[in-house]
């Protein structure tokens, strides 16, 4: 997928799970509520009758554009290196999304000149999925693609980095990366690089002098900065020194969650008044110690929207196309994922066993749709869902993704 369990660390080995359909299949301790739970949810969405009004103005309105800030196609539990299923491409089929942002190359300290090699090797993936699935999947380039995508019913990919390590020390790469499709771009991901600070990092600086010269050549070319990873003084200071609307492409609200991963008001009205985005992620964050439902990911968006405005709001689920299947191998692997994520330093709060990285009651290829379901349920206007679903993504997409200053 080009990214992990928790849906930001493409470095990790997984495999695709199916449930077992032996009878008597062993359940991990203490998860026997959850399983029954987490697999009960696709066959109850499923079998459920469909909502069809996304806004309480107009029944029969749908979105024309549907945007996910951070995702991938495929499943949580597909190994780095696999092929799209049949499955996969049936799931991307239904899912209605039009666009989704996919992450390339690897995350956390290493050498630069290797983490530039991986963008790549990721990138390489990619296409050869879309020379595989013409019909399918299509490179976004611009925002055209956007439409063409749209008109094909293809899912249109763009490439997007979670991490600067690349390019760290050579900021000409910048123009290499957008050469070949790289349109996303994150300065630092959680912890310290040469260009800023994360997140996590304790000491909480801001840009260094090679931080604020990458995000100058970003505006130059087109490139989106993507805060989302970031600490608060480095996403302040790209914020302030950004000529180009920014975007928080899948976060939280720390206002209703704290947590280091999730951007606080003052961030998110800076953010609308330069005229940015923040996609709400389906993460675990969402609702520390313990599991997020769709009414938590409802209560970020709301409260994204009071303080940020309807044109500043999207979706940015962090996660899959497919919906992830909570078997006893699922589990030990994500385990394993955790202990990785935290000897490498990299793994956030909350990031623990027993608490899944997506929404169970949002499991499902449809989970965007889904969402403008239940905002059109709580009043919310179509042309509001329609903003959320996609279109204040494409509107910044316009307005970023074109070269010069």
């Amino acid at each position: 997928m080009g990214v992990g369990f928790l849906g930001i660390d493409a470095d990790l080995p997984i495999r695709r799970s199916r449930p077992s359909e032996e009878a008597g299949a062993q359940t991990l301790p203490g998860e026997t509520w959850t399983r029954r739970l987490f697999l009960s949810v696709p066959l109850a969405l499923a079998a459920a009758p469909a909502v069809r009004a996304l806004g309480a103005d107009d029944p029969k309105r749908t979105p024309r554009l549907v945007v996910d800030g951070c995702g991938a196609p495929g499943s949580a539990a597909d190994a780095e290196d696999a092929r799209l299923s049949s499955h996969a491409i049936a799931d991307v089929r239904a899912s209605g999304i039009t666009a989704i942002n996919v992450t390339v190359g690897p995350v956390g300290e290493r050498p630069s000149l290797a983490a530039f090699e991986g963008i790549f090797r990721d990138i390489a993936r990619w296409e050869e999925e879309i020379e595989r699935h013409p019909d399918v999947l299509v490179r976004v380039n611009g925002v055209d693609d956007l439409e063409k995508a749209r008109a094909g019913g293809r899912l249109g990919l763009v490439y997007g980095l979670q991490d600067g390590v690349a390019f760290q020390d050579d900021l000409s790469r910048l123009a290499i990366l957008r050469r070949f499709g790289v349109r996303i771009i994150q300065p630092t991901y959680n912890l310290h690089n040469l260009l800023g600070d994360g997140c996590l990092q304790p000491e909480g600086g801001g840009l260094s002098a090679a931080g604020r010269e990458a995000i100058a050549r970003m505006n130059a070319l087109g490139i989106l900065v993507d805060l989302s990873h970031c600490g608060r003084r480095t996403t302040h200071d790209a914020i302030s020194i950004s000529r180009r609307p920014p975007a928080f492409t899948h976060t939280g609200c720390a206002a209703v969650a704290e947590h280091p991963r999730n951007k606080t008001d003052e961030e998110l009205k800076a953010l609308a008044d330069k005229g940015g985005v923040a996609g709400i992620y389906f993460m675990p964050y969402l609702k520390p110690g313990a599991q997020p439902m769709a009414e938590d990911v409802l209560r970020h968006l709301e409260h994204a929207i009071d303080v940020a405005g309807e044109d500043h709001v999207g979706l940015g689920t962090d996660g899959s196309v497919s919906a992830v299947d909570l078997t006893p191998e699922y589990l030990k692997r994500f385990e394993e994922d955790i202990a990785r994520r935290k000897q490498a330093g990299i793994g956030a709060p909350g990031e623990v066993a027993g608490i899944y990285p997506f929404v169970p009651d949002l499991n499902s290829p449809r989970r965007l749709q889904r969402v403008g379901e239940l905002l059109a349920g709580r009043g919310h206007s179509s042309a509001r869902i329609e903003k959320i679903l996609g279109g204040n993504f494409v509107r910044l997409f316009r307005e970023v993704w074109r070269e010069g200053t």
